[in-house]
């Protein structure tokens, strides 16, 4: 197995805190609203539970955002050693403005399904679908997708001989 790594994507730290800074202050907000000004007490309890969430969320981001995203000519996979997806069962890459895709990202489908998983800021599959982005930076992401995009035609051309 060839694990020489080709190309990195690791969260903006800028970008990181900032959408830390956004998680947390809404939680932070939605729940002082809810107990300084008591809404009735079922807008409260959807106050307090959208506030808990925003506060989950971040939590989640911040240690996802500590990971990164590292491309190989086998696989793509997080720095934790989950793989998001196999070069060999990468159907398409989508990194046009109009693809469902994270911020400064890009969408790659597979030929398999593989199961939910989330890493909030970084990436995110459901099904045959993996979104890469959200607080990384574009020339990094769009340096990730035209590597794959080239391991893709070098499959497809061995592929067709």
């Amino acid at each position: 197995m060839d694990d020489e790594i080709l190309a990195v994507i690791e969260a903006s730290v800028i970008r990181r805190w900032i959408g830390l800074a956004m998680l947390a202050g809404l939680g932070g907000v939605t729940i002082y609203v809810a107990l300084a000004k008591p809404p009735e007490p079922v807008w409260q309890v959807f106050l307090i539970g959208i506030g808990l969430l925003s506060l989950w969320a971040a939590a989640r981001m911040y240690a996802a955002t500590q990971l990164r995203i590292e491309l190989t000519r086998e696989v793509l996979r997080d720095s934790a050693g989950m793989v998001l997806a196999r070069v060999e069962d990468i159907r398409s890459i989508e990194r046009g403005a109009m693809a469902f895709k994270p911020s400064n990202g890009f969408l790659v489908t597979t030929n398999t399904p593989a199961g939910r998983a989330w890493r909030p800021g970084l990436w995110w599959r459901v099904g045959r679908r993996v979104g890469v982005g959200g607080v990384v930076p574009g020339h990094q992401a769009k340096l990730v997708s035209d590597i794959l995009s080239a391991l893709l035609l070098e499959r497809n051309e061995k592929g067709a001989e």
